[in-house]
């Protein structure tokens, strides 16, 4: 009887919050997330108001502790430190033109009346996927790809900023899941990026064919400038005679 009328609540919750393109769960979850928000202490919604946007913050001081402890070393470990912040950018491009293709605008609007910690972003600023977790994601791998110890802080603070974002009542779950995958698949990448351009480094720093000189000519490169032969010199394909001075030291031809 029981397992019968929580059904009949699910299915009463379903039609309440079904959004086209959103997973029910999803909307579930958000609307647990924001009540429980909205629940909260002030100064716990103070807090997650400002963490949520400073959290960025974190990974760039994290990027410069990378960048520094790599600055001596081999070349590849400081490419990797100075690739990080690029892959992290390149992941926020990418997250940027999945939202403009995809379109979902957001819950705190299509939801009805929601109580949210933030304000609802504008119309048009889309949705999924989360662009802040997108970001905090990118960033936690491309860390981690460094610095174990590092990565690990990098992943937690990557998870709490992603459910801030549900937290403060601008994102589904399922958006901020989906960009901080998209933001590990994008910095999943950094390891070969670092070897082509660690590769194109050294090429361009190896230094130049010697130039040697042989008896018949000077080579440069593989290249025969005008050879200098016993007959003459060779000019344009024409041997023209050289004339020479006799001194007390040659012997007399006869």
């Amino acid at each position: 009887m029981n397992e019968i009328v929580v059904a009949q609540e699910l299915s009463e919750l379903s039609d309440v919050v079904s959004v086209p393109d959103v997973p029910d769960v999803s909307a579930w979850w958000y609307l647990d997330v924001v009540d429980l928000a909205a629940a909260s202490p002030e100064f716990v919604r103070s807090f997650a108001a400002f963490a949520t946007e400073a959290v960025l913050g974190v990974f760039a001081v994290l990027f410069a502790v990378v960048w520094w402890r790599a600055r001596h070393g081999p070349p590849e470990p400081r490419h990797r430190a100075f690739l990080a912040p690029v892959m992290t950018v390149l992941a926020y491009s990418v997250s940027e033109t999945v939202k403009v293709a995809w379109r979902e605008d957001r819950p705190c609007r299509v939801l009805g009346e929601v109580a949210t910690v933030v304000s609802c972003p504008e119309v048009g600023d889309w949705s999924f996927p989360s662009n802040h977790s997108t970001v905090a994601g990118a960033a936690a791998v491309a860390v981690l790809w460094s610095s174990r110890a590092l990565g690990a802080l990098a992943l937690t603070v990557a998870l709490m900023a992603a459910a801030s974002r549900v937290f403060v009542g601008v994102h589904y779950p399922h958006d901020v899941v989906a960009g901080l995958l998209l933001g590990a698949a994008v910095a999943a990448l950094l390891p070969l990026l670092t070897r082509l351009t660690t590769s194109l480094t050294r090429r361009r720093g190896q230094p130049l064919q010697p130039v040697t000189v042989e008896a018949g000519g000077v080579e440069a490169g593989g290249v025969e400038a005008g050879g200098v032969e016993a007959g003459g010199v060779e000019a344009g394909g024409v041997d023209r005679p050289v004339r020479t001075r006799a001194t007390a030291a040659d012997p007399p031809t006869r």
